[in-house]
């Protein structure tokens, strides 16, 4: 069995350095092993925020003729982001486990939010092996926050309302959340009794994260602000503020 072992590999942290980084390698296999499948934390995005640990796994689906023995499963993104799980095989399935604490793994490392990559080495029991890089990709994300206001509550039919809200996302700087500037954000409303909810305008975070924006109140509904998300931060929807019309 040739498995490939990755010099100063981290089992469960970030590399945050040039030396952790291990050498690029093109793909490559000998035999009839192959890759058929690649899972990432679920198929959802992996998204850290300020304080709690994440804990995600990466799962390698593969096949050979032999079966397969072993897998050695690493994670790459932006700047030095490197990551080595533990991994485990049980029939075609391998299954590499990950562990981030921001505040040990992640200090000064926002630029390592981002898209991500997965490394995988797989090898079949008669020696057989496939070593693919970039075998899936994923969303490496700083978690975020969307806020609310609707005002004044309730109002009369016809009247201006201001709608205020911030949208903010984790620093890996200091560990705090800091408003996201420049972004475009949907506010939304939805109807009472309604289903659906219904983009009304899209307005820009300033210079704090902060947003601000007026309508005409018509209707009793639920008000709030959509954020789409981008390569380094999730979408994130605030709670609906209900607006009572007189």
């Amino acid at each position: 069995m040739r498995m490939r072992t990755s010099a100063a590999a981290v089992v469960g942290a970030l590399a945050l350095t040039a030396l952790a980084v291990p050498a690029a390698q093109a793909d490559g296999h000998d035999g009839d092993t192959a890759i058929t499948k690649v899972t990432v934390n679920g198929g959802k995005n992996v998204v850290v925020g300020t304080s709690l640990v994440k804990k995600f796994t990466v799962t390698v689906t593969a096949k050979d003729n032999s079966g397969i023995a072993g897998a050695d499963i690493e994670l790459h993104g932006p700047g030095f982001g490197y990551l080595s799980g533990t991994t485990r095989c049980s029939g075609s399935t391998c299954t590499a486990s990950f562990t981030v604490d921001p505040k040990v793994d992640l200090p000064y490392s926002n630029d390592v939010a981002g898209t991500w990559y997965v490394d995988a080495w797989v090898d079949g029991k008669d020696d057989d092996y496939v070593w693919k890089q970039k075998a899936a990709s994923f969303k490496f994300q700083r978690a975020s926050t969307q806020t609310v206001n609707a005002a004044p509550e309730p109002v009369k039919k016809g009247k201006t309302i201001t709608v205020t809200g911030k949208l903010a996302r984790a620093n890996w700087d200091d560990f705090k959340y800091h408003g996201y500037t420049s972004q475009p954000v949907k506010l939304q409303f939805l109807k009472k009794g309604g289903k659906t909810w219904s983009t009304v305008k899209t307005v820009k975070t300033n210079s704090t994260g902060t947003l601000k924006t007026t309508v005409k109140a018509s209707v009793d509904g639920y008000w709030r602000y959509s954020f789409a998300g981008t390569t380094s931060t999730p979408a994130v929807n605030s709670t609906g503020d209900f607006v009572d019309v007189k």
